[in-house]
């Protein structure tokens, strides 16, 4: 569905990654401008360098404008910030700063109502570090940003992956799930799939911690002593919560399908499979008051610069975030009065009283 009303911002991400490629190669298709409005935060010279990599149909025109308020509809524009002359496949600090600097500049935007959403190409978390940046990842950024309590949802047309854990040392997951946690985790992905996924009454898989879901207590106590209590407090509040299930069975043998989403107690055991199976996903920040998501791969150094990168990805998290945005409006128009349902062929509004229910017996 067009709507060039819609205002998307896009961050260039590190500019020594292939972040500027699949930039490029999403709007070199100028009829994507005509979906929503795109506003992309970066350096022109950036932008330049990874152009030059590409065929000359894969360049694009950028209106270069001071903020997201001064887009103009139809137009690839361009905030320009975090300038720098990138290195091609390296990290460097300049472009941890550079890739910083679009970050903050969208999010302001973002914060001010000037954006409906953003999409952030990949940064490398280790050059982007200073003072002013203290973050594990964009996760956690947003979430300092415009509070709220951050899900990473990693979601596809076949699958969606929720973590209860997200950026933290494999040696410190089982001390970090807790029954209150997951209980948590669970009401955040369910309302997520409510209202940014449209679905009516989502159905949860949660995934075991240990081998075999612990093996009775064998390979471990935290399914016994911790997962399935949450999962029962869970269901007991109205989610339609089930497991643990070991992650191998689930994924390996197609049970994921059975379900709407799929919660993974630490990263790589969504993560993993997930991008198996849906090599071209998008990562959702859920739990937040604003729309966030980004492509589901990083800066990818070892191919950047010879026009390799496969943009599909990054036009999915695009569209993932117009969708979401819609999906939201539509749920805050639905839920506005719950009393009234309005008659669309005529064009007055019902209320309850007014519906003319069947006759009974009694």
């Amino acid at each position: 569905m067009s709507d060039q009303r819609l205002k998307i911002g896009i961050t260039q991400g590190d500019a020594n990654g292939i972040g500027w490629e699949v930039i490029l190669r999403t709007f070199a298709d100028s009829r994507i401008a005509e979906l929503f409005t795109p506003v992309i935060y970066g350096s022109q010279r950036a932008a330049a360098a990874h152009a030059a990599t590409l065929d000359e149909e894969q360049k694009v025109q950028f209106n270069v404008v001071a903020s997201a308020d001064e887009a103009r509809r139809g137009k690839i524009n361009l905030v320009k910030c975090g300038e720098i002359d990138p290195a091609l496949g390296a990290p460097s600090p300049e472009a941890g700063k550079a890739a910083v600097e679009a970050l903050e500049a969208a999010a302001r935007d973002l914060k001010a109502g000037s954006l409906d959403a953003v999409v952030t190409a990949p940064i490398n978390k280790e050059t982007a570090q200073s003072d002013d940046f203290r973050f594990t990842g964009h996760t956690e950024y947003f979430a300092d940003r415009f509070g709220g309590e951050p899900m990473m949802i990693m979601c596809s047309d076949r699958l969606r992956v929720g973590l209860v854990t997200i950026h933290i040392p494999m040696a410190e997951v089982s001390a970090s799930i807790t029954r209150e946690k997951i209980v948590r985790s669970l009401a955040t992905l369910r309302e997520s799939l409510i209202k940014d996924f449209g679905i009516v009454e989502p159905r949860i898989a949660v995934l075991a911690l240990n081998p075999h879901a612990g093996e009775g207590g064998m390979l471990g106590h935290e399914e016994q002593n911790i997962i399935k209590p949450a999962i029962e407090q869970a269901f007991g509040d109205g989610i339609l919560a089930f497991g643990p299930f070991p992650a191998d069975g689930l994924f390996g043998g197609g049970g994921y399908a059975k379900y709407d989403a799929v919660l993974a107690m630490y990263h790589d055991q969504g993560l993993t499979p997930f991008k198996t199976i849906s090599p071209d996903g998008v990562n959702f920040t859920a739990g937040l008051p604003v729309v966030r998501t980004s492509p589901d791969h990083g800066t990818a150094y070892d191919i950047a610069g010879k026009a390799e990168a496969d943009a599909q990805s990054m036009r999915n998290a695009i569209y993932t975030a117009t969708d979401i945005v819609r999906n939201r409006r539509r749920w805050q128009e639905w839920n506005r009065n719950p009393l009234q349902r309005f008659e669309r062929d005529k064009g007055r509004d019902v209320s309850v009283k007014d519906l003319k229910l069947p006759e009974t017996d009694e």
